[in-house]
């Protein structure tokens, strides 16, 4: 199959899967192979013998690395596989799967297609948005100590570059993508960003190979298109060599980044709460900028959040000197930070969450709609009698067994440090309309004694 100019998949001769015939073709395809071939060998050469597992679009640039790699051996001892991601976004993207498989099996690669559906409800773009549904799935798939190839190239690096410097990034980021780093049980590998996209499209057109030329790449709303289509050749234009400077300043940027990493690791190490996953303010706003904002990035990034812009890393520090009682917060797309009893906390957009829900609980598990669970830690095992969960409207108090006061939630909330945000999320355990329960954090002794009945406890996984 090949594509359209509208990014439709079109049938093709099959006969093109095999080695043109004329001679200046053939000379021009042996040339384009070899300099691939050899370029991947030597990466192959220099990492370690696991195996391999493809990231095929079915585009242009996964398509070159998937064929050179299919007619290599080397990688075929180390299991070569392939795996798409189908968005379900385009309508065409079930004949773009079918695609990547057919491709596949005519090279003798096997291919997992894996359906995903992307959130748009999470406070992300588009682009975002599809990013991490299309991550997840790479991690959901990848094996232990499988490195997962990317077919990312010198002419993306530069890109992501320019991106990160119109967004105010500091030396981490103007380091650009990393050629290798630890992902889900295994490694993310780009062994191609050496390369341009022009070698990549020769070796493609010496073999007259398909591809899919997805329709939205050409879209110049979304700010990387327009960079890639409109910005970034008109600086060409003018200085022919702004890809290898950009690139060279990328190199330059990830040596500085990487020493600088020791120092901010370390004091990572000392503000860092894992309990709570939070940070404390003061000791990280002390740290120098050069550390400060790669410390804070790191952070986010384990919290599987976007990093802000230079803007908000404004506002943040401003706000780190808020009074004692105040509780501010400072959002960007995907994420929410705030800041409370000294400490950074940060978040995912929380759901809009409806205070009067509530369900009848007999120890099945329960998705709270906030998007936490609630269940029983033996999962066999249900209740002698039901359990009505609500959530808070304020005011509510319970006695916990032991105690022989009264309590408000608010001051126990406060004492298992607890943020205001989050509080209204948290599961109460009613039994007609007393409180007997509090998630797994308080019982009451009627309670405590409707638990040790069943013979196990409750366990409360709060939304992430």
């Amino acid at each position: 199959m090949a594509n359209d100019n509208a990014g439709r998949v079109v049938p093709i001769d099959t006969d093109l899967l095999e080695p043109v015939h004329d001679l200046q073709a053939l000379q021009r395809e042996r040339s384009m192979s070899d300099s691939l071939q050899r370029h991947l060998a030597s990466a192959l050469a220099d990492t370690q013998a696991s195996p391999l597992c493809v990231a095929f679009s079915g585009g242009p640039d996964s398509t070159a690395l998937l064929h050179a790699l299919a007619g290599m051996p080397e990688a075929r001892k180390r299991g070569l596989r392939a795996l798409h991601v189908d968005h379900a976004m385009n309508p065409q993207s079930g004949a773009w799967s079918a695609h990547c498989q057919r491709f596949c099996e005519s090279v003798d690669v096997p291919c997992e297609v894996i359906r995903v559906q992307v959130p748009l409800d999470k406070g992300l773009g588009l682009e975002a948005a599809a990013r991490h549904a299309r991550y997840e799935a790479f991690e959901s798939s990848l094996q232990p100590g499988e490195y997962l190839l990317l077919a990312h190239h010198r002419d993306d690096q530069a890109e992501t570059v320019l991106m990160k410097l119109l967004r105010g990034a500091g030396p981490d980021s103007l380091g650009g993508m990393r050629t290798l780093r630890p992902f889900a049980r295994g490694q993310l590998w780009r062994p191609l960003l050496a390369l341009s996209r022009r070698q990549l499209r020769d070796y493609l057109d010496a073999r007259q190979l398909p591809s899919i030329d997805d329709p939205s790449n050409g879209d110049t709303r979304f700010a990387r298109n327009h960079l890639r289509h409109d910005i970034l050749p008109r600086l060409e234009r003018l200085w022919p060599q702004a890809v290898d400077s950009i690139v060279h300043s990328a190199a330059l940027s990830r040596a500085a980044a990487d020493a600088l990493q020791q120092h901010w690791l370390a004091a990572f190490d000392t503000m860092h709460d894992a309990a709570t996953h939070t940070i404390d303010a003061s000791t990280w706003l002390a740290l120098h900028p050069a550390l400060r904002e790669p410390l804070l990035d790191h952070w986010l990034h384990g919290l599987g959040l976007p990093a802000p812009t230079t803007a908000q890393r404004q506002q943040i520090e401003h706000q780190c000197g808020a009074r004692a009682g105040q509780q501010p917060c400072v959002q960007w797309r995907g994420a929410e930070l705030h800041i409370w009893r000294g400490r950074l906390w940060a978040q995912s957009p929380p759901r809009i969450v409806d205070s009067s829900w509530q369900a009848t609980w007999h120890g099945e598990l329960l998705a709270l709609p906030d998007g936490g669970t609630l269940s029983l830690v033996d999962t066999k095992v249900r209740l002698a009698q039901p359990i009505q969960v609500r959530l808070r409207q304020g005011g509510e108090r319970i006695k916990p067994a032991g105690d022989i006061y009264t309590r408000e939630l608010r001051d126990l909330f406060q004492q298992a440090m607890i943020p205001p945000w989050r509080r209204f999320g948290v599961p109460l355990l009613y039994v007609g309309t007393e409180i007997v329960g509090v998630a797994d954090r308080w019982l009451s002794e009627r309670g405590k004694l409707i638990f040790e009945q069943a013979g196990t406890r409750a366990h409360w996984s709060p939304a992430r």
